[in-house]
């Protein structure tokens, strides 16, 4: 999946400061964050099944869609639409 980040000049600058390569250093960072969520979502999902004797599906694409169809876990989209409510 692609997505198109918008920075301003100084933004680039800084970063190109911070990195030898600011597309290279974005991509990281959302990688590594998402890296982070998979492996809570795993978690959360790893504890909820263990709970209530869920057979646990396999491989991590496959127990994220999981806790997603179980509702163990929500977008932060969905939660803050809850939390407004």
């Amino acid at each position: 999946m692609d997505y198109t980040v918008t920075i301003s000049d100084t933004e680039k600058k800084g970063l190109e400061y911070a990195a030898l390569d600011v597309d290279e250093w974005i991509t990281n960072s959302a990688k590594a964050r998402a890296a982070i969520a998979v492996a809570e979502i795993i978690a959360k999902n790893t504890e909820h099944c263990n709970k209530n004797s869920i057979a646990m599906a396999v491989g991590e694409d496959a127990q994220v869609t999981q806790a997603y169809t179980l509702g163990v876990v929500k977008t932060a989209e969905d939660r803050q639409k809850e939390s407004s409510s």
